[in-house]
């Protein structure tokens, strides 16, 4: 019952921000940044390769609250890494 409420009290600070990102952001989303993604959350303990599919959503829900509380620290958006990308020829102003 415990982990289940910490993994509800995960999901709900995480999914509003997803959800604000998501309404932000228009473009799909581009392989690079999906890479940028899982490097950002196996460095913050999540292991896919891992094999262990009874934790699964509780290693995943708390690495990727890692990197919401660090993205919060730092002031920046969830989504990856959108800095120095190029698209159609522009660059990128962020």
């Amino acid at each position: 019952m415990r982990k289940l409420l910490r993994a509800i009290a995960i999901a709900v600070t995480i999914v509003p921000s997803g959800a604000v990102f998501a309404q932000a952001s228009q473009q799909p989303v581009t392989r690079e940044q999906v890479r940028a993604e899982l490097a950002e959350l196996e460095r913050a303990g999540y292991n896919p390769s891992a094999g262990d599919d009874s934790h699964y959503p509780d290693q995943l829900l708390a690495a990727e609250a890692k990197v919401a509380a660090g993205h919060a620290a730092a002031g920046t958006a969830l989504g990856g890494v959108s800095q120095g990308t190029t698209e159609a020829g522009a660059t990128n102003s962020k």
